[in-house]
């Protein structure tokens, strides 16, 4: 089926209980009938108002995948910059096509990573960072604020079997919310 989520992406997932459901949602994901809304916390201050990304990607055998204009599967993926920080931007993502990781290597293709996407580019966010003068104990480390993917499907829109649309919203998980707060705060 058309939509997974990657191991650290949180949020909004459907899931069929019946063989019917199953079918009727699929037949939606494979004609783009539906409409994912993805939050992501990326680095760099981006002013996007319907910036379209349209690259093909490619898996690799080690779980990557990259930009290959010859043989890579059409991929495109809508971005709009909802909050810009000092420094980040909250960024909606809308992907058209559901390719593995696909939101992650168009950001990086735009020069904005996701935080903490190691994978593609993308570094850990420590308050230090955001906060002048940030003091911390003595012998202690510095963890990130984030310590996964800063990436939150945070809605998803779809038509019921009698044909009547809804949309489900997953609020932020906790560490997500964190950043968001922080940048907000020291920006």
């Amino acid at each position: 089926m058309g939509h997974r989520l990657d191991k650290e992406t949180t949020g909004a997932l459907v899931i069929a209980k019946n063989p019917e459901a199953y079918r009727h949602i699929s037949m939606q994901f494979e004609h783009r009938e539906t409409a994912k809304r993805y939050h992501a916390v990326v680095e760099g201050m981006h002013d996007w108002d319907g910036m379209l990304v349209n690259l093909p990607i490619l898996p690799l055998k080690d779980g990557k995948v990259i930009i290959a204009r010859s043989n890579g599967k059409h991929a495109e993926t809508w971005f709009r910059s909802l909050k810009v920080y000092k420094g980040y931007t909250l960024v909606e993502c809308m992907p058209i096509t559901g390719r593995m990781h696909q939101i992650r290597i168009h950001l990086t293709c735009l020069h904005a990573p996701i935080v903490a996407d190691e994978m593609y580019g993308g570094k850990d966010v420590y308050l230090s960072d955001l906060k002048r003068n940030f003091h911390l104990k003595k012998d202690t480390e510095e963890r990130p604020l984030m310590r996964r993917v800063a990436l939150h499907a945070h809605s998803l829109s779809f038509n019921l079997m009698d044909g009547s649309p809804i949309t489900v919203e997953a609020p932020y998980p906790k560490d997500f919310n964190v950043l968001v707060k922080q940048l907000e705060k020291y920006s």
